[in-house]
């Protein structure tokens, strides 16, 4: 069992700079402009070492994609977050077993390391993991 059933899920981390929701598929224009328009930037990002994500996917093939990830987090497999900024997708963290990963489009690169830092703070804070893999950024 990836959480306890007893676990209540965040619905939000919240921060100066951006806000983290569960990823649905209202998201879908939005989070698939955010990732075309940064292929190669969430490539380059620690935790995305292989190249094969992300790929170029049609916007239906991505309301797909997020249809799977809000089931996941429904049925508590895995739980996907927007990360949001003035109402705008800016990038995603995703929290499954085999571990966390997180990018933010090429446009607020600045804010990987925020980001890195306010999930890391809140999975040793709020998320019951002993440890759990969230690859470190180097500064």
């Amino acid at each position: 069992m990836f959480v306890p059933p007893d676990f209540e899920v965040p619905l939000s981390l919240e921060t100066p700079d951006f806000v983290l929701r569960p990823l649905t598929v209202e998201y879908t224009e939005a989070d698939h402009e955010a990732w075309m328009s940064s292929i190669d930037h969430i490539r380059a990002t620690p935790g995305f070492p292989d190249g094969r994500w992300p790929r170029p996917m049609t916007l239906e093939e991505n309301a797909r994609d997020l249809a799977r990830h809000a089931e996941d987090f429904s049925a508590r497999r895995g739980f996907t977050y927007t990360v949001l900024r003035d109402g705008d997708v800016i990038g995603c963290v995703y929290i499954y077993p085999d571990g966390v990963r997180s990018w933010v489009r090429a446009s607020d690169a600045s804010l990987d390391h925020a980001l890195y830092d306010a999930v890391r703070g809140w999975l040793d804070s709020v998320w019951p993991f002993d440890d759990i893999d969230y690859v470190e950024r180097r500064t």
